[in-house]
């Protein structure tokens, strides 16, 4: 009865966890698209370097009530998560710009494969034929959705690359961080989120001015417009709470897959809030078949032999059997 109850504890959780991410996720994407289509806000770094501004406001309060507790990073662990974290940040920024919209858009979809790579390198993680299915079924579903136009140019490539592996590699290091160092959530977050924010509200205008020979001191900061800067802030500590929270609880891949129910809801939203040419037949199929691909990887990476991590150990005595010279496989009860 204890394994039910706890069984549904973690269920219940984890539910709650994509519930967060999604909605916060979501929402800082529409608020971030009236801001920057609407009030012309086009400072997008300089806007990440605030969110980070803001969370590291949260982790301050967090500590003084007790939820972060004293822990240890090694600086070159801190280091190499901020420089993947911010060349990630700046990727996608300078990918969107260089490239088409349809290109970007596969550079993302690249990132699914790239964090199942670094998983297989560095955890020795094992996909059954099912989970694998399923994930090329997303990314079809997703492709019919997003991909429109491609036109690629070698910068334009380059810095998709950067963009994709970087993210993937940020991601992975949220879920490797907390293992190593046996880190929540809130713990992890307190120890980056103020170099982050130190090093992306300093590069921010400079970055800023390079991509949209803007500058964010020139901008006219209306009432609305500072309204909607302070909104996103706010939504943003959410979200970053919520990517630690999910990437601990799952995995990166896990973030990915899933995640993509995010790039629906924002096709959905955008379709309801900012026109609706957005949306038609072939839209609305590729919707349905990342749907269905994201319901059989849920099922198909909680089976047994679905997602596993493989070790390798020798026998301890001469009466163990033989297979156990080939490895044994370890459930990852991670999805």
């Amino acid at each position: 009865m204890s394994s039910v109850s706890k069984a549904d504890r973690k269920t219940a959780l984890d539910v709650a966890s994509w519930s967060f991410n999604i909605v916060t996720s979501v929402g800082i994407i529409m608020v971030n698209k009236a801001l920057m289509a609407t009030y012309g806000f086009s400072f997008a770094t300089t806007l990440t370097g605030l969110h980070f501004a803001t969370t590291t406001l949260l982790t301050v309060l967090l500590r003084w009530l007790g939820y972060i507790q004293n822990s240890h990073i090694p600086l070159p662990d801190l280091l190499k998560f901020v420089l993947f974290a911010n060349f990630s940040i700046v990727g996608m920024n300078v990918s969107l710009m260089w490239n088409s919209v349809g290109f970007y858009q596969i550079a993302k979809l690249s990132m699914i494969p790239v964090s199942c790579f670094l998983e297989v390198v560095f955890d020795k993680v094992r996909y059954s034929r099912d989970t694998k299915l399923s994930i090329l079924l997303v990314l079809l579903g997703v492709a019919v959705c997003t991909v429109t136009d491609v036109s690629v140019n070698v910068k334009g490539f380059l810095a998709a690359v950067i963009a994709v592996w970087s993210t993937a590699l940020q991601q992975y290091y949220v879920h490797f961080l907390q293992r190593k160092h046996s880190l929540g959530s809130f713990d992890l977050l307190g120890h980056t989120a103020p170099v982050q924010a130190a090093s992306l509200v300093l590069a921010g205008p400079f970055v800023d001015y390079w991509l949209t020979e803007k500058k964010v001191y020139a901008y006219n900061y209306t009432t609305v417009s500072t309204f909607f800067i302070i909104l996103s802030c706010t939504i943003a500590v959410g979200t970053n709470l919520s990517q630690f929270i999910c990437i601990g609880r799952f995995t990166a891949v896990s973030f990915q897959v899933l995640g993509h129910m995010k790039t629906i809801l924002v096709l959905i939203l955008g379709f309801l809030f900012f026109g609706k040419e957005g949306l038609n037949l072939h839209v609305i199929l590729g919707m349905v078949i990342a749907v269905a691909g994201m319901i059989w990887y849920g099922n198909a990476s909680s089976k047994p032999g679905g997602k596993e991590r493989w070790t390798y150990s020798a026998p301890s005595d001469k009466s163990q059997k033989p297979d156990n010279l080939l490895g044994s496989t370890e459930t990852d009860e991670k999805v």
